[in-house]
């Protein structure tokens, strides 16, 4: 098998992926632990259940929401459950699967940070970009997203921890 370097063209775009996305991540992270305690993976929990009917999911369509193995969310629900902005509910219909479910108190935690988080966001994205850009950056993206998620993604890949498919319904 051949391998197919990157060009000279791809792979500068390759490094300044990699440096926006580190350097955005970390402006998120800083932002985050230092108004509300946590680490932008609980905010980003916190948020999903916070879409979600009655703002509850299934641990394992939350693992695939938020593109974490089913461990690492175990640890941080684990310890927003601590914290009180989370709380874990057996599911009805199969007694294996748990529903985590966002309290008032994590509901109220979320409305709090929101908008400093939206504000890093925008600071550190969305103003350095114009409207034209922010469109680019929304078919960049969705299309590596589909790339690695493939075409339908209800045929997970096995190989992808996330995408493990639950085995019903909770309600």
């Amino acid at each position: 098998m051949t391998t197919r370097w990157l060009t000279s063209e791809e792979q500068r775009a390759w490094r300044a992926y990699i440096a926006a996305s580190h350097l955005l991540e970390d402006a998120i992270d800083r932002q985050l632990q230092q108004e509300a305690g946590m680490p932008h993976l609980y905010y980003s929990i916190l948020a999903n259940l916070s879409e979600a009917p009655e703002r509850g999911l299934r641990m394992t369509d939350l693992a695939e929401r938020t593109k974490i193995t089913r461990s690492r969310l175990t640890y941080a629900v684990t310890r927003l459950e601590k914290d009180g902005a989370v709380r874990r509910e057996g599911c009805r219909m199969d007694k294996r699967g748990s529903i985590a479910v966002l309290t008032d108190e994590g509901m109220e935690l979320l409305e709090r940070t929101a908008p400093g988080h939206v504000e890093t966001v925008r600071a550190a994205l969305f103003d350095h970009l114009t409207p034209g850009q922010v469109g680019q950056l929304e078919e960049i993206c969705a299309a590596v997203a589909r790339g690695l998620e493939g075409d339908d993604p209800q045929a997970a890949p096995d190989d992808v921890p996330w995408r493990r498919r639950s085995s019903g319904s909770c309600t």
